[in-house]
């Protein structure tokens, strides 16, 4: 039986994937099964944003990916002071795509 106890798993990360995306906005849908993130780069004088990563995830997991991200950033603004999120919107919501200007999304919002 496994050793519960021992939480650490060794990883591989491979060059090309160690450099990462940047990334300024998050895409998130989701059915009944899966979470789906699309991870996208808005730029100035670019007509689309350009999605350079997705992952696809199970409701759990996604539960726990919320947990850690809040766990860190309380982390983070502990040592770094609070984030401020300029332009939010005062009802806390999110935006659709199709709603800003220049975007010509076909899809539906969500």
């Amino acid at each position: 039986m496994a050793d519960n106890n021992n939480n650490q798993i060794s990883l591989e990360l491979k060059p090309e994937i160690a450099r990462g995306h940047y990334s300024n906005l998050a895409i998130i849908s989701h059915s009944h099964s899966e979470f789906i993130i699309d991870f996208a780069t808005m730029l100035p004088g670019i007509p689309k944003p350009e999605i350079g990563s997705r992952i696809v995830m199970t409701p759990e997991h996604a539960k726990r990916l919320l947990n850690a991200l809040a766990d860190n950033i309380g982390k983070y603004e502990s040592q770094f002071g609070p984030i401020q999120l300029g332009g939010q919107r005062s009802d806390g919501g999110t935006f659709n795509l199709a709603d800003l200007p220049g975007f010509n999304g076909g899809g539906t919002k969500s």
